[in-house]
């Protein structure tokens, strides 16, 4: 990148670290009972100790290299002054040889920043093991002072001629201080709505006795800004629920830790099922209450970023007058200027499909980032949409070049966010060449989809939004047929797929449930729901109802049918959704789902549900090929297309072995002792099928 913005602009350009890696594990605490405040703060722990290990070890490695002889080199004045400084502030880190070095300035500062940094570990080790540390520690306070120090011996080895030096080791070294900091990778916090608004309930009732929960959203908002407007108070949180307590709690462990660890340790706050924009405003009450934010000598300071995540169809549908309304509150606002005037919005893929279908995900999500993206410009607010991809193509999977590129026109500018999750990490980034191209494939598409940012993006053809917005409808009418009317659905959907036995894997940061004894489509999370038809090669989340819309739109109609043609070749989002709808089609497997009706216990209801899936998956393959104008299920790509081929002779097999174990496992007339005999086989088979489905979750 550097190479060819110099080619480009000149060597005076400088390009900043540009890539910035999250986490959700130790603070993604939705639906998960174990992960505590405790579980939080250890996780930022672990993180910096990972980092601080790698930086304590480049530093030794610089110490064999930066070997300069001051009779040699003369170094800059501001450096000569820092090492003076370390001299007096760090006199242990040469207390045995006070003369080591005493020739060699760049080495004699690597070994007293070596000291430093293994102060920091130690001090991290000891926090691990629940003791406190020692105060008055020489280590770093955070990753600015140690970038501080790594900028001026780069700075002063340019001075003297030896600017190459600078380039090798040492810029990479600041490369990962830049990216890494002492926090390895933003951790990101989310928790559901209802926790924070019953935990707000109660604390408001002990504030003033009011009953916060008879409010409607605009008075909760309301109350909640003047709170927020108002001088820090002194609570006993002893008086509470524990859940109360503890979320409550999460709030003080981010604060603390921004002190501990890094300014910088914790990405988004997350908001699951945002409904209204008092759920936004809830959350910056409880930062109110543990200091992160609210307004001291009449100025206003913001220390956490929330990002309300918009879900199921309906709340993609509300995405505009929430966030208006939200917006429109002077209280937020001067938060939102002081936290740096970016609101991040989270898009979810997942909820949405298993909620409307492909169809109707994919065009609600559409819409809901040209609205939120129309909505902050006109504020004059930075937006950062963050999609909440899975690694299946229900769950807004698929190739990440095309997935950015196929974002609307004019909603990319110049960062994107969005999630890893499950077994793609493994095969995107468990080996650096793969990573390498990753990484690479997805700055290409961000700079491509950047372009608006230096000339008005031409706009979307009406002619084909209004197309889009006719499959939507037709798509999602088919869909819930499918899974909301249909008598016998979700029977033959948790006895004809592995669903129940997953949750029994001991995987996923959450049970596969909502609410254990509830099995509708709306406790069944979206993870299980595209695992367990994955398992049973039937893959309807990601192509159900997209046959139907369309047949249905093109009634017959050559005319209408080529207009679909066209737009699979002139609009990139209709063709990123045909292209990924058909690596779905071409992993199901008519006949293998067919074989599992052998474990229903409704034979006659659930044969008529795989009727309308077959029908479907027929129809669709179909009209795909009709439309993308191909002989085949991905032919565009067809070096995929052989190694999902090549699986085969190994899922098929694997797919009769696990509908045997099943059987076996579910037999009522077993012993409990032998039903557990074929447990253990029968999760190795889900493990199995999953790594050859490879988009599984």
């Amino acid at each position: 990148m550097e190479k060819a913005t110099r080619r480009t602009y000149g060597d005076d350009i400088q390009v900043p670290s540009f890539i910035r890696f999250g986490s959700w594990i130790g603070g993604d605490r939705d639906g998960n009972p174990f992960v505590k405040p405790e579980t939080t703060r250890t996780a930022l722990r672990l993180q910096a100790r990972e980092v601080l290990r790698e930086y304590i070890a480049r530093t030794e490695q610089l110490r064999h290299i930066l070997s300069q002889s001051i009779q040699f080199s003369e170094p800059t004045a501001a450096f000569l002054a820092s090492l003076e400084r370390d001299e007096a502030d760090v006199p242990e880190a040469f207390v045995d040889k006070p003369e080591q070095y005493r020739q060699e300035p760049y080495r004699r500062k690597l070994t007293i920043m070596w000291h430093r940094l293994c102060r920091s570990h130690e001090a991290i080790e000891t926090r691990l093991r629940g003791e406190t540390p020692e105060s008055g520690t020489s280590g770093y306070r955070n990753e600015q002072v140690l970038l501080h120090d790594l900028n001026l011996i780069r700075d002063s080895l340019r001075s003297h001629g030896d600017g190459i030096v600078a380039e090798g080791e040492l810029k990479d070294f600041i490369r990962l201080v830049e990216t890494f900091g002492f926090y390895l990778a933003h951790l990101d916090v989310r928790q559901e709505s209802t926790v924070h608004t019953e935990a707000v309930s109660e604390v408001i009732k002990a504030l003033n006795g009011s009953d916060y929960a008879t409010l409607d959203d605009a008075g909760r908002i309301r109350t909640l800004a003047g709170f927020i407007a108002g001088s820090k108070v002194t609570l006993d949180t002893t008086q509470f629920s524990a859940m109360t307590r503890e979320t409550i709690e999460v709030f003080e462990v981010m604060a603390a830790m921004r002190e501990e660890i890094s300014p910088n340790a914790f990405g988004s706050y997350v908001i699951s099922m945002t409904h209204a924009a008092s759920h936004v405003m809830e959350v910056m009450f409880l930062a109110w209450l543990a200091g992160l934010a609210g307004c001291q000598r009449e100025k206003w300071f913001c220390d956490l970023r929330i990002s309300p995540l918009f879900e199921t169809i309906d709340d993609l549908a509300r995405i505009e007058p929430v966030m208006t309304q939200l917006l429109d509150d002077e209280t937020y606002m001067a938060l939102l200027q002081a936290s740096g005037i970016q609101q991040e919005v989270m898009l979810g893929y997942s909820d949405s499909c298993k909620d409307g279908g492909i169809l109707a995900s994919a065009w609600n999500l559409y819409q809901a980032q040209q609205r939120i993206t129309a909505l902050t410009r006109a504020r004059g607010i930075e937006c950062r949409l963050f999609h909440g991809r899975g690694g299946t193509i229900g769950r807004g999977g698929g190739p990440t070049h095309e997935a950015i590129l196929s974002q609307p026109a004019g909603t990319v500018h110049g960062q994107i966010k969005f999630t890893e999750q499950g077994e793609v990490l493994s095969y995107k980034y468990s080996n650096a060449e793969t990573a390498v191209y990753e990484l690479g494939m997805g700055t290409t598409g961000l700079l491509k989809a950047s372009r608006n940012v230096i000339e008005p993006p031409p706009p979307d053809r009406q002619e084909y939004l209004d197309i889009m917005a006719h499959l939507a409808d037709y798509g999602e009418q088919a869909y819930r047929v499918l899974t909301d009317r249909t008598h016998g659905f979700l029977d033959y959907f948790y006895e004809v797929t592995p669903v129940s036995e997953i949750g029994l894997l001991n995987i996923g940061s959450r049970p596969s449930h909502r609410k254990k004894t509830d099995r509708s489509k709306a406790s069944v999370r979206a993870i299980a729901w595209v695992f367990g038809w994955a398992q049973a090669r039937h893959t309807l989340p990601a192509w159900y109802g997209i046959g139907t819309a369309l047949d249905r739109w093109s009634e017959g109609r050559p005319d209408r049918r080529k207009k679909l043609q066209e737009m699979y070749g002139a609009w990139p989002f209709f063709r990123a959704l045909l292209g990924n709808t058909q690596m779905a089609l071409y992993k199901a497997d008519m006949e293998i789902a067919h074989s599992y009706l052998a474990l229903s216990r409704h034979p006659d209801s659930a044969k008529q549900v795989f009727e309308m899936v077959r029908e479907e998956h027929q129809r669709t393959v179909t009209d795909v090929l009709d439309v993308a104008r191909l002989p085949y299920l991905m032919a565009e790509t067809p070096k995929l297309a052989l190694s999902l081929t090549r699986r085969n002779p190994y899922l098929d097999p694997l797919n009769q072995i696990q509908l045997t174990l099943l059987q076996r496992f579910r037999n009522p007339e077993l012993a409990e002792e032998e039903r557990q005999l074929w447990l253990d086989p029968l999760l190795r088979t889900i493990n199995a099928i999953a790594a050859g489905m490879r988009n599984t979750g």
